[in-house]
């Protein structure tokens, strides 16, 4: 099915961008493009119904993808539309669910927030349809695990028309790029003095650049970041809530952030190469690690005594115990049958005398 990926790609990106262009999130005009573009028919081909199974969850993993950031908020909602669409009119029976990760279970809660915050009653409605649907399987990673296999995984590349505004930025200005400007500044600042008339001073009049370009740039840059953040949590509703709800964000993102971190160990652990020996030599190897292990014989763990010979050895206990008793005690008759009878009389009769 991967020959499957790039084609199935550039139509879901067709669509998001001829949703882009309306400047709208609304699903009337998802739903109009939706239509003209006849997208349900891609269900349509000749396939087994493994192959149809197969088929439809890799286009609602492709499709979950444009769901999640980087993405702007409307390209967001046209992927939500569109796994919408594409879990409705799959012929998949039953129908093939949308994998959930638990990674991504606060990105589609604060997504559900700013939805609602703006009034975009449509993406709310869509996604709690989802919801009341079981239209989606939660799970701890977004595409199913596969070990053993050589191949290289498929990475999603986003196209750079979907990004979000603030993500450019952080992309754009980073910490190498600030040094490089600050390089370049200090290299201009000596090649203006170098040519300036007074020696070891640069000349006013040449004067096209700002003076501490790299300073500036990196102060407007945590401006930025200080403001955004601000509006993120204006939105959120922080400021309003007060400190007790501010203590349970962060208490939950603490949350999401343990679970992530206990995930990777986990994912670290499963995917761990082990080395194994061929059959012929894992007896082998086993005495070799215990000699190793236990140098000494006398140390060595006794081999535990088996059921039979434990029974055994109790009864041999219980009948010299019986033994034991019947000598220390004299036991007393009031009845005695006719054989003892004839045996105390026998006792009794005197030995012929001559």
């Amino acid at each position: 099915m991967d020959y499957y990926i790039p084609p199935l790609k550039a139509d879901c990106e067709d669509l998001l961008n001829q949703f882009q262009k309306t400047e709208s999130v609304r699903y009337e005009e998802f739903a109009a493009i939706w239509r003209k573009m006849n997208f349900s028919s891609i269900f349509y081909g000749k396939m087994a119904g493994n192959e149809m199974r197969t088929f439809s969850r890799l286009i609602l993993t492709i499709a979950y993808q444009y769901f999640l950031p980087p993405h702007t908020f409307q390209i967001r909602a046209g992927g939500l539309y569109l796994l919408y669409g594409l879990y409705h009119s799959q012929l998949a029976s039953p129908k093939e669910k949308i994998r959930l990760a638990l990674k991504d279970w606060e990105h589609v809660q604060k997504f559900q927030t700013d939805a609602v915050n703006a009034q975009h009653y449509d993406v709310v409605y869509i996604l709690r349809r989802l919801f009341s649907e079981k239209a989606f399987y939660f799970a701890a990673m977004p595409k199913h695990l596969s070990f053993q296999v050589k191949r290289k995984p498929t990475r999603h590349t986003v196209c750079e028309e979907f990004w979000d505004r603030s993500t450019r930025v952080k992309d754009l200005v980073t910490s190498d790029t600030l040094e490089e400007i600050m390089n370049v500044h200090e290299h201009y600042e000596k090649v203006k003095a170098a040519i300036s008339a007074t020696p070891g001073q640069p000349d006013p009049a040449i004067h096209l650049i700002n003076k501490d370009l790299g300073a500036r740039l990196q102060s407007t840059v945590m401006r930025f970041h200080k403001w955004q953040e601000e509006t993120e949590r204006r939105r959120n509703g922080y400021e309003d809530a007060g400190d007790t709800d501010a203590g349970e964000g962060t208490s939950k993102q603490s949350e999401c952030s343990s679970r992530a971190q206990l995930l990777a160990s986990i994912k670290s652990k499963s995917y761990g190469q082990v080395v194994e020996a061929s059959r012929s030599r894992r007896h082998r190897q086993a005495e070799m690690d215990t000699s190793a292990s236990e140098p000494n014989p006398a140390t060595r763990c006794k081999r535990p005594i088996s059921l039979r010979e434990r029974t055994r050895k109790k009864l041999m206990s219980q009948g010299s115990a019986k033994q034991e008793d019947l000598e220390s005690t004299t036991q007393w008759r009031l009845s005695m049958t006719e054989q003892d009878k004839l045996g105390e009389r026998r006792r009794e009769k005197k030995s012929f005398k001559w």
